[in-house]
């Protein structure tokens, strides 16, 4: 980045589709069950030693997700809006600074959508604050959104539940 370049944080703001061959209900637990998000978070690659989710408007999350190094990203935040199988909406905070300040803070909508027995799913990824110091990373969200949806097609399909 030069020194004339103004950094937009909101120039990251994503929004991302995906239809699994598997019922809502089923696409909902597996975001709102700790173990089954341990099963799929992170793109290709990352693994998720640790996963507490406490799913109620108020509750609080923390997903620490493992790169192949070792290194550990840890995710945590507010679960801001719950509305069963519908929408889920999480205010995540990481990156933070040596303060304990989060250097990124993103607003996800998650929509679900019955489509017949299939689930299409919308996340919306609301960058609200973000430092310089984390735009390598933000530049890759959207890449690691898709990494993610495609391990979540994938433990659906070997847990079975959906009709393929």
């Amino acid at each position: 980045m030069t020194e004339d370049t103004t950094f937009d944080p909101s120039q990251y703001d994503t929004t991302i589709t995906r239809t699994f061959d598997a019922p809502r209900e089923t696409v909902w637990a597996a975001w709102t069950d700790p173990e089954q998000v341990a099963e799929w978070w992170g793109p290709e690659g990352f693994t998720v030693p640790h996963c507490e989710l406490d799913v109620r408007p108020g509750g609080t999350f923390h997903i620490d997700m493992e790169a192949p190094d070792g290194t550990i990203y840890p995710d945590a935040g507010e679960i801001l809006e719950v509305e069963e199988p519908d929408r889920l909406v999480l205010l995540s905070r990481a990156f933070e600074d040596e303060d304990g300040k989060a250097q990124l803070e993103v607003r996800n909508t998650v929509s679900f959508e019955d489509e017949g027995g299939r689930t299409h799913l919308t996340l919306q990824a609301e960058v609200l604050s973000a430092t310089p110091a984390v735009e390598e990373a933000l530049g890759g969200m959207e890449l690691g959104w898709t990494g993610s949806f495609e391990k979540l097609e994938e433990y659906l399909d070997e847990s079975g539940v959906t009709g393929t």
